[in-house]
């Protein structure tokens, strides 16, 4: 199976995990597939009172330089692991 088939797979089994991830977890989720999908992040932060906004701008600006696939194999990593009992 291809990597972007396992990625996909990860992706639509993220919306079938149990239980709630925490904020931390849901960050990375949101900073891994946003890279996998986009590449390095090239929006401009956002302004005002846009506190989980800037929390997600900051989060994938961490990634910045990080490969498509390294992404895509670590959002599929961390899906497996929330998926554990």
């Amino acid at each position: 199976m291809s990597l972007e088939t396992t990625f996909e797979n990860a992706v639509k089994a993220s919306k079938t995990i149990s239980e709630r991830p925490s904020n931390q977890d849901l960050l990375k989720l949101y900073s891994l597939y946003k890279q996998a999908t986009e590449g390095d992040n090239t929006n401009d932060a956002p302004g005002g009172f846009d506190f989980k906004g800037m929390a997600k701008h900051n989060a994938w600006n961490e990634l910045s330089g990080t490969a498509k696939e390294d992404a895509m194999r670590q959002y599929i990593d961390l899906i497996d692991t929330l998926k554990s009992p």
